[in-house]
């Protein structure tokens, strides 16, 4: 089956996780920098789990766009990545609202973990599917996916560290946010050689 309806649905879901996030920031009460300065928790939560959902976002664009047809199994694994991703408000709002306490910071790391879980898992079965000779295939096995590896050990570091310094955790999160916004370049790289 073609890939579009899938590239469609999860660019909407997607884009409705991040209107999710900015709704349930809440508008402050009075109209002095005392009141915003009460609100930056969940300002700067809500930054970070934007970039992460850009992150992702334009990853699975990169990703899809090395194949032309998927099967039910990428349709379930995308599904699995969907739900993951869509949990980052709730983790976001927790956390934000909670100003990043320990518990709430430890609960956003295993949502990242998972949405990195679930991201590999993804790019598998895409790979499966397509074969490991596939652009894809020969795309992700540049550099065997470091930062994606990388990514998964520090978010599993930084769940536990969050219950020690949750200062220490979100520098981590933070880190990785910022290793992928320097573009990856394997997959635009085969494909277009």
């Amino acid at each position: 089956m073609g890939k579009n309806r899938l590239e469609a649905f999860s660019d909407g879901v997607i884009a409705i996780i991040i209107t999710i996030m900015v709704l349930e920031m809440k508008v402050p009460h009075g109209t002095d920098f005392a009141a915003l300065q009460l609100a930056y928790p969940v300002f700067l939560s809500y930054i970070l789990s934007f970039v992460y959902i850009g992150i992702y976002w334009n990853n699975h664009h990169h990703m899809l766009h090395a194949v032309q047809k998927i099967s039910g199994p990428v349709l379930w694994t995308n599904l699995h990545l969907l739900f993951w991703l869509s949990l980052i408000p709730f983790a976001t709002g927790w956390m934000g609202e909670n100003h990043f306490a320990q518990l709430p910071t430890a609960l956003y790391g295993v949502v990242l973990l998972m949405c990195g879980i679930a991201y590999y898992m993804l790019s598998r079965s895409l790979i499966r599917m397509r074969g490991e000779n596939s652009a894809l295939a020969l795309a992700l096995a540049i550099g065997n996916d470091q930062k994606g590896k990388l990514s998964v050990v520090a978010y599993a570091l930084a769940i536990p560290l969050s219950l020690v310094n949750r200062w220490v955790a979100l520098g981590i999160y933070v880190l990785v946010a910022i290793m992928w916004l320097i573009p990856d370049r394997r997959i635009e790289k085969v494909i277009h050689d």
